[in-house]
């Protein structure tokens, strides 16, 4: 049996710990070692291996520190620098963890970053930056064409594919659908139910693609309320999904 818990880290950032009943774990993005080596020391874990999305430092400055106490293969883009990176990964390329008996496909998801990758497998999506719960990243590198690509990619795996995003940024993310799509139910919902988490001071993650594709505008740029919000906001006529993905994206990037 596998389970995945988030290691809180920086101010907002979620490090994932994979963790097999024999002990073995993984990490994916870790922005900072001291969590992620206290964790590991406290529940008496072997490391063997460490994942990385994107170059961003808050989801790869730890990789050093811990590689002092576990010199463990690390996986990475092969498009992006990645320190330390033992395994550039593509599109197609698979992560074999044997001892965790876990095999993680990977996905090109370019937009946030150029060279953005998730890692998807057992029902599991280890989505970075891409996907959040109820939003997506900021277009640092990429084009709006290629981060809508990304999440319909990503909106294509199974719907009940539980998916793991780097921020906990997910009640900001439903007040700004909330305005995009005042009448949707599933946002409205979703929001009340967020709230009261983070009231009591628990986590929002892992979300799912289903939940997402209900709820997140940017997964909905092919829907007619979406489009006609992001038509009101722009004081046009859009004429594609990726035009109203633009423009809500422009739209979030400025509340």
């Amino acid at each position: 049996m596998i389970s995945v818990d988030p290691i809180p880290a920086l101010s907002d950032n979620y490090i994932w710990l994979i963790t097999a009943d024999n002990g073995h774990c993984a990490v994916v993005d870790p922005g900072e070692a001291a969590p992620v080596l206290a964790a590991i020391s406290e529940r008496g874990l072997t490391l063997d291996a460490i994942l990385i999305t994107h170059h961003h430092p808050d989801h790869q400055g730890g990789v050093d520190a811990i590689l002092q106490t576990a010199r463990v293969p690390v996986y990475g883009p092969a498009s992006e620098t990645i320190p330390h990176c033992t395994h550039a990964l593509r599109e197609g390329d698979a992560v074999t963890l044997d001892n965790l008996g876990l095999e993680l496909s990977v996905l090109e998801t370019p937009g946030h970053t150029a060279g953005h990758i998730s890692y998807h497998g057992d029902g599991l999506l280890f989505a970075g930056d891409t996907l959040f719960a109820g939003g997506c990243g900021r277009l640092f590198e990429g084009t709006p064409e290629q981060m809508l690509k990304s999440l319909m990619k990503l909106g294509s795996l199974p719907p009940e594919t539980a998916v793991y995003a780097g921020h906990e940024y997910t009640e900001a993310n439903l007040r700004f659908a909330q305005q995009v799509e005042p009448d949707n139910p599933a946002v409205t919902e979703r929001l009340e139910a967020v709230k009261a988490l983070r009231a009591r001071g628990e986590y929002t993650l892992p979300t799912t693609i289903e939940e997402e594709l209900r709820s997140n505008p940017f997964m909905r740029s092919g829907v007619q309320d979406v489009k006609q919000s992001a038509e009101q906001r722009a004081g046009k006529p859009l004429t594609s999904p990726a035009e109203v993905f633009a423009t809500v994206r422009a739209w979030k990037d400025a509340s």
